[in-house]
């Protein structure tokens, strides 16, 4: 089904798609990437794209709910959705396990985020100021591999400029926030500062949050195969996507990941909140704002399927059970309605079967 145009469809069967259908093709690039990434010719970064992608397959399983969009070619989207997170996962792995706290090589390597998202740029050298640089070519063949997979959406242009601000963020986040302990809190603070006023309904520690998420990058990525998009319309998926949808997807994923980045000092944006009431309640926060409004966009079904799919498999990790959070996911679990709780028993299952 390399051409499928996929008609919308109810959550349920949307969900049986994305389990039968799209997990097979994340498998299958993933097992490719893989292969890519087994010939790097330095030891070091063979390691490291090797383990992004063992440890962090669940990012492309979760992303690519997106290629169950509306007249998405689902093969496509899948190709570049896969490639553009795992060349994320690997960069996030870089700038975290090996002992380089460089801000010009981090933002350096991060101009793969952005030039991955413009077809007529030639890619930079990426490795120019880090201190490892034979990859075999896996970086760029991710980059170019989403130039491609981009050149061939009708509507494309409509939406680069909303893709690269948001790659513009993610990008100045990866590199302030794995610099030392004594600077990283300030450069990200004076970073985010101008950006406040637009925002006054979330923390700075929010807005990081937000900047961290790929979603909106995909979701753009799928509406721009509409021939009949228009800018107004990308603009609408950039606002309601960011910071509410982005900022809920990362939110889960450091209040999973609480204690274990205490115990490992790693920044977590959820550990600023003062107590577990705060933290259940600026998620559902985002809960209520990222569901509401799904109403103001094109086929609210996919998007409001990805909000709940979030809750479902954040909330089903073994580590929402840990025994300072579990009483927020309790509540969380109990106020997200009958769909998530079933999207979140299936996920469960998943779980114990290895296919998440």
């Amino acid at each position: 089904m390399n051409a499928a145009v996929v008609k919308p469809m109810n959550r349920v069967r949307l969900i049986y798609q994305f389990v039968v259908h799209v997990f097979p093709l994340v498998k299958q690039e993933l097992l490719e990437w893989q292969r890519i990434a087994s010939q790097s010719p330095d030891l070091r970064l063979r390691q490291q794209a090797s383990e992004s992608i063992r440890a962090k397959a669940f990012h492309c399983q979760g992303g690519s709910i997106y290629a169950l969009y509306p007249g998405v070619n689902r093969a496509e989207a899948v190709r570049f959705i896969v490639a553009y997170q795992t060349m994320s996962d690997y960069l996030d792995n870089l700038v975290d396990s090996l002992e380089v706290q460089d801000e010009l090589a981090f933002s350096q390597l991060h101009l793969a985020m952005s030039e991955a998202l413009c077809p007529k740029v030639t890619p930079s050298d990426y490795y120019l100021y880090y201190p490892y640089r034979e990859d075999g070519g896996y970086l760029e063949q991710l980059v170019t591999t989403c130039q491609e997979s981009l050149k061939k959406l009708p509507s494309y242009k409509l939406v680069q400029e909303e893709a690269v601000q948001l790659a513009k963020l993610y990008s100045h986040l990866q590199t302030y926030k794995h610099l030392t302990v004594e600077e990283r809190e300030a450069k990200m603070l004076n970073w985010i500062a101008p950006y406040l006023t637009d925002y006054p309904e979330i923390t700075a520690w929010e807005f990081a949050a937000a900047t961290g998420s790929t979603l909106g990058i995909f979701c753009l990525y799928a509406a721009a195969f509409n021939p009949q998009l228009t800018e107004s319309q990308g603009q609408k998926i950039r606002q309601i996507y960011f910071p509410w949808i982005c900022g809920l997807h990362i939110l889960l994923d450091y209040f999973i990941d609480l204690r274990e980045d205490r115990e490992t000092k790693q920044l977590n944006f959820v550990a600023y909140y003062h107590n577990s009431e705060v933290i259940y309640e600026r998620l559902c926060l985002f809960v209520k704002n990222s569901l509401e409004k799904t109403h103001q966009l094109e086929h609210p079904k996919v998007h409001q399927a990805a909000v709940e799919g979030l809750l479902a498999m954040y909330l089903s990790d073994e580590k929402s059970k840990d025994g300072d959070i579990w009483a927020v996911t309790k509540k969380l679990l109990a106020e997200s309605g009958w769909r998530v709780i079933l999207l979140y028993r299936l996920c469960c299952q998943l779980r114990k079967v290895k296919v998440l």
